[in-house]
């Protein structure tokens, strides 16, 4: 493992996945891991995380929007760089730009690994993303789903992120075809079952309404609207039994969740009672049957869960 790593870019979806399979990587070398933000930091807090250990155990230092660090701070990052620690992994995450520049000038003279994590804007580098994305996850999909899923949601690469999560865990076992990407993301244009799904789970009932109409509209399947607000109820329960004081990012691979949609669903769920969120899965399970073929109007059906969700959710 290399002593030093630089994550660098402002395509958060890609430095998500970075920081994960790192982590990963420490928790198998039984690593001792500590994560700090920046911006968070006061004066002691770095050098703190860098000291020796006192039982010889390996650690690993997260430092996460590196290019916020106050300027009191940096000569603990550049006095370590001088003298690094054999026993320490230390990864770097920097958005670019030009804030934090010469502090980023003084890790890159230590040849630390870089993981680019720029905007990827060939259709074929967001087509290998989302290949790895499945292997990540145990998954194959074949070159037309990973075509099909770019050309629906290829500008925004964590809802890209987001749906492949969904699709791997709905799909049935086997590779996932073109065919399983349709029947998720059928018709997409503007709105998708994420966006009805956001706006139901927040209590917007008249947003929530809007983007189902205009989903259904630009041809998204029901069942595919359906399947999106199971999965971001599903969240929530994952969630709520988390320990709220631990960072979301932490939680990520013992959550099977990317730590943006932990956050996500971390402020979602203070909307929401227990009794409450029991209540909207089962709605949710009973539209799904509704509209695969359960009742004679499945859009009603639809609007009918939709409301009956945004309605009833409660933080008491």
């Amino acid at each position: 493992m290399k002593a030093i790593y630089l994550i660098l870019g402002s395509e958060g979806a890609l430095a998500d996945r970075a920081l994960s399979k790192l982590m990963a990587e420490f928790k198998e070398n039984n690593c001792e891991i500590t994560n700090l933000f920046a911006a968070e930091t006061v004066v002691g807090d770095i050098a703190d995380a860098l000291a020796p250990s006192l039982f010889s155990e390996r650690r690993a230092l997260i430092l996460r929007d590196l290019q916020d660090l106050p300027e009191d701070n940096k000569e603990e990052i550049t006095r370590y760089l001088a003298s690094p620690d054999a026993t320490m992994n230390v990864v770097f995450v920097h958005k670019g730009g030009v804030k934090g520049k010469a502090l980023l000038d003084a890790i890159k003279k230590v040849k630390p690994e870089i993981i680019a994590c720029e905007p990827l804007k060939k259709e074929a580098e967001k087509e290998g993303f989302v290949k790895e994305l499945f292997l990540d996850i145990g998954r194959k999909a074949s070159p037309g789903a990973v075509a099909a899923l770019v050309g629906a949601l290829g500008s925004d690469m964590r809802e890209l992120q987001a749906a492949v999560s969904q699709i791997a865990a709905d799909a049935p076992a086997g590779v996932i075809d073109e065919v399983m990407v349709d029947k998720f993301h059928q018709g997409r244009v503007e709105t998708t079952g994420f966006d009805v799904a956001d706006a139901t789970l927040d209590g917007n009932l008249s947003a929530a309404l809007v983007a189902l109409r205009s989903a259904l509209e630009t041809g998204t399947d029901p069942v595919m609207i359906t399947s999106a607000i199971a999965s971001a109820l599903r969240a929530l329960a994952k969630v709520s039994g988390a320990n709220r004081g631990v960072k979301s990012f932490e939680l990520a691979g013992q959550l099977g969740m990317a730590p943006w949609q932990i956050d996500k669903a971390r402020r979602q769920l203070h909307r929401w009672s227990p009794g409450a969120l029991a209540d909207a899965v089962g709605v949710i399970a009973k539209a799904d049957a509704e509209v695969k073929g359960a009742a004679s109007d499945p859009i009603y059906a639809l609007e009918k869960a939709v409301t009956a969700i945004a309605s009833s959710h409660s933080g008491s």
